[in-house]
């Protein structure tokens, strides 16, 4: 279905607003599922080698701290090699418009023929955009970045970490508050409801099957404690 004339084109502040909102809440999503799915893993792989309470949350605050800080690090390293690409192509745009300007119009006039305008509106268009500022019209048309609104590798970090150890928090409590009997199915029940949750949410966001993603985050998480707990019984009982 074709949308509305009036809606948002895809530069324009409101989409690209959107747009990053909806990225940064399914990366959360994302985030706090991995904190679910590793820091359960650990803390029922150890639940399954011992009943020490200490020995349960040394290990789950240790996989919580070395997962957020983790994640922070990997976050920071990715978004600031992207910011360094763009502010590399804000820089070889900005060049361009001063050392070329004329050549620069005809490009944007192209863009806003190539979409569909008439060869006299699109160059209208360009000439007012450019008039009005033509580094952001170009930076967005040619490069499809805000210049005031580039990706902010703290940020990324920051809300990964959180992120991370929202969703860690939940199987440590899971663990760690029932009586020692019930500990390992407490934990298993609340992690697959919570990764159920989480699976539908990021479904949503992203726009795909629901069942499956849900069947997929369950499906992987299962296994991950199964394995652990495995692992655990294992070790427990040979005395390692």
């Amino acid at each position: 279905m074709a949308e509305p004339i009036s809606g948002p084109h895809p530069h324009e502040p409101h989409a690209e607003g959107l747009s990053t909102r909806l990225n940064w809440l399914r990366a959360g999503v994302l985030g706090a599922n991995d904190g679910i799915v590793s820091t359960a893993g650990l803390v029922v792989g150890v639940a399954a080698a011992t009943t020490s309470t200490s020995a349960i949350l040394a290990a789950g605050v240790a996989g919580l701290s070395a997962g957020a800080i983790s994640m922070a690090v990997g976050e920071y390293v990715s978004v600031s090699t992207q910011r360094d690409s763009e502010q590399a192509l804000l820089a070889k745009e900005a060049r361009e418009l001063e050392d070329e300007p004329e050549s620069e119009l005809e490009e944007l006039a192209g863009i806003y023929t190539a979409k569909g305008l008439s060869p006299e509106t699109a160059r209208r268009v360009a000439e007012e955009l450019t008039a009005h500022d033509a580094f952001t019209a170009h930076a967005e048309a040619e490069l499809g970045l805000d210049p005031d609104e580039l990706t902010n590798p703290w940020q990324a970090a920051v809300s990964s970490a959180v992120a991370f150890t929202l969703g860690a928090l939940l199987p440590l409590l899971a663990i760690l508050l029932p009586p020692v009997q019930l500990r390992v199915p407490v934990t298993f029940v609340a992690v697959l409801i919570a990764l159920a949750l989480t699976g539908s949410v990021s479904a949503r966001l992203g726009g795909s099957d629901r069942g499956r993603a849900v069947l997929r985050v369950v499906a992987g998480g299962a296994l991950a404690m199964a394995v652990t707990y495995g692992i655990g019984q294992l070790t427990g009982l040979s005395g390692i």
